[in-house]
């Protein structure tokens, strides 16, 4: 049978999105992606109505690969449905976890999430799709391979000496942030008509302040849960 799919769970700008693109790519399917939010509609039925028609072309282009992105925030509210909504929220994810425990197509899964307490539990149990992964911060090594990505997308580079400083100044920081502090640090240098230089770069990271640490409570909360 071909396999189901995937959940990866974790930390904001830390390459979930990014693992759906290079799965589409390292196994050369087109990749479709499913945005949850819009198929909501105010008409009674449409909602439903919606989601089996995405499913629907989903699998008129098998084999595909399925990005689901923020799958939390397009069934939030599920638990509370019949109160809110007249229970559309439900029907929708009713629809979308038996079609995920039911299909045969080759439609390959990636859903993508920050926050697990939104998911819905009947989500998380086995047979729905076959794995869930924790994308976590990346440590030193790895940020000193992100930063020498991104310089080298824009025609810089540093030596490794300067690249494993740099990696420690940047201690808590996602993969999306350090691009950010890049970017930054290339309009810094433009403004002071420089070049970039490890020091440049090196003061723009002290600028900024990472959601590890603004948001330390909820990333370590859901780190534990990874853990079990």
């Amino acid at each position: 049978a071909a396999p189901k799919g995937i959940l990866l769970l974790g930390v904001q700008g830390c390459g979930k999105s990014l693992c759906a693109k290079a799965v589409s790519r390292a196994w050369n399917m087109p990749l479709v992606r499913f945005d949850v939010g819009r198929v909501f509609s105010s008409f009674v039925g449409s909602s439903e109505s919606n989601v089996r028609r995405a499913i629907m072309v989903a699998e008129s282009v098998a084999p595909v690969v399925l990005w689901i992105d923020e799958i939390e925030k397009g069934l939030a509210g599920a638990q509370s449905s019949g109160a809110t909504d007249g229970g559309t929220m439900s029907r929708v994810m009713a629809t979308l976890l038996t079609w995920l425990s039911e299909k045969t197509s080759e439609v390959f899964v990636v859903a993508t999430a920050n926050d697990v307490t939104a998911l819905p539990p009947e989500l998380l149990r086995k047979g729905r799709l076959d794995e869930i992964f924790f994308v976590d911060l990346p440590d030193a090594q790895e940020r000193a391979r992100i930063i020498g990505i991104h310089l080298s997308k824009r025609g810089r580079q540093f030596s490794a000496a300067d690249l494993a400083t740099l990696a420690e100044a940047c201690d808590g920081f996602s993969g999306a942030e350090i691009e950010q502090a890049v970017i930054s640090a290339l309009y810094d240098a433009f403004y002071a008509t420089g070049e970039l230089t490890p020091q440049v770069l090196a003061a723009s990271l002290r600028e900024s302040v990472p959601l590890s640490k603004t948001m330390s409570e909820r990333i370590a909360g859901l780190r534990r849960w990874a853990e079990g």
